[in-house]
């Protein structure tokens, strides 16, 4: 299934636990060799991959003050911890091979 807004494939796990985004997701979100993705993952909810850098500006906006603006249920102190983590993540460390 494919047209400029959705997209279905399935990916097969190789060996090393690594999957190939497909070239047509790649150019929708526009992914680039080199681009930082945050995977995240609920039990109950699932996988996902987000562009790094969305989660960069969320970060950003809630250290200007922002912060009840993006997250109103949350405290300021909640939404800081959230806000650091998201920049320790900037530098992953690379996979171990196995």
């Amino acid at each position: 299934m494919s047209d400029n807004e959705k997209y279905m494939s399935s990916v097969k796990v190789g060996p090393k636990g690594q999957i190939v985004i497909p070239k047509e997701i790649r150019d929708m979100f526009q992914i680039s060799p080199g681009d930082t993705l945050l995977i995240l993952a609920d039990a109950q909810r699932g996988i996902a991959l987000e562009l790094y850098q969305v989660f960069e500006q969320i970060a950003e906006s809630i250290f200007q003050g922002r912060g009840r603006d993006i997250y109103p249920d949350h405290s300021e102190s909640e939404s800081r911890a959230f806000a650091q983590a998201i920049r320790q993540l900037s530098t992953p460390e690379e996979p171990e091979e196995r």
